[in-house]
Formats: C-alpha cells, structure tokens, sequence
C-alpha cells in the first residue's frame, strides 16, 4: 500500500512538473499566452471598406467607359468584349458604353447598369434617365452596357452610372458607381476636324 501511495505521489509530481515547464514554454514562445477575441480577426486597420459610391470592385476585374466596343475571339476559343476609345467624356448626341471583364464565376446572373443626371443643371439627381441590362451565363467573362442619349441629346454636365449585379435591382445589388462627363460638342469634336474647318 505504502509503495502503491509513493509511486502515485511520483506520478503526479511528474505530471505538475510537466505541465510548469509547458506553461513557462508556452508564455516564452507566446503559444498558450490568453489572447483577446479581437486578435483572431481581421483588424479594423487592416480592412480596407468596400465603397459602393466608386468604381464596381469584387466580380469586376476591369470596368470602363468608352465609344464603342469590338467582339474578340480570346485564346480559350470565347468571345472577348474589348473597349473601343476609352474616355470619361462624351459629346451630347454620343451613346455611352460601359465594358468589363470579369473573374471567373460559378453562377449566371445580370450586370444592370442605371443612369442619372448627377450635376446636370435642370435635371433631378435621382431621376433615373436609362437603363441597360447584360445576362452573364457562366461561360462569359466580359460584357457591355450601352446607354443612349436622351431625345435631345445628354445635357452638358456630369453622370453617374450605378452598376448592379443580381437578377432584380435592391439594396444589396449595388457594386458601385462611375461618372462620365458630357461637354457641349465644340469641346468634344476631333481637332483635325475643327483645323480643317477653319481652313476652309
């Protein structure tokens, strides 16, 4: 009995001795040490907020205005939409094309984008003036949207376009916002064109 008491006394003993020179270990490498819940996650230093009022980031890989596009076979065999003059700046009688590519993505949905007269002098910042919607399948990994002008033409001052991504436009679907500037057609036209005019 008295041999059975001493050999569990050395057990424990080893056992405390143990867990002393692990805890101090622990403490020294800063492995065990109690750490705040805060620590684990993301620090709000380091996350950088997501802006809804700028430039559609996440999906988007590539986001632009331009005049025009043209429809490229890429080298995996798809079509490939490629902007044509790329510019923040469009004469009054000019359609406004929006082109992007996109990461790759494991579900179809729609890119909608809706225009409104931002800074436009006689117009209402939250009237929407046109909409234009893109059914992306799975497969494609660029696209577009047009907007055309008004009837009498976009009035000079400054768009914005908000880009949604989603099958019905909400709250949640907004990925961001561009701007485009229209400026009265002297401003706007080719100086070849304009030298050569006034040459004749």
């Amino acid at each position: 009995m008295g041999l059975h008491r001493a050999h569990l006394a050395t057990v424990v003993m080893s056992a405390v001795c143990l867990l002393a020179v692990g805890k101090a270990a622990g403490q020294e490498e800063g492995m065990t040490r109690d750490v705040p819940i805060s620590e684990f996650q993301n620090r709000a230093d380091d996350v950088k907020p997501y802006n809804f009022d700028a430039k559609p980031g996440g999906l988007f890989y590539s986001i632009q205005f331009s005049e025009g596009f043209e429809e490229e076979v890429g080298f995996r065999r798809s079509h490939e939409i490629v902007p044509i003059g790329p510019t923040e700046v469009f004469a009054p009688n000019k359609q406004v094309y929006v082109v992007f590519t996109l990461y790759p993505h494991l579900e179809s949905f729609q890119v909608v984008g809706r225009c409104y007269p931002e800074a436009v002098d006689g117009l209402n910042a939250k009237d929407m003036l046109t909409e234009d919607s893109m059914y992306m399948a799975l497969e494609d990994e660029s696209g577009y949207l047009k907007f055309f002008p008004p009837r009498d033409g976009w009035k000079p001052g400054r768009y914005k376009v908000e880009v949604h991504v989603g099958w019905k436009v909400t709250e949640v679907s907004l990925m961001g916002a561009m701007r485009f500037t229209v400026e009265p057609s002297s401003k706007t036209s080719d100086p070849a064109t304009s030298n050569s005019a006034q040459v004749k």
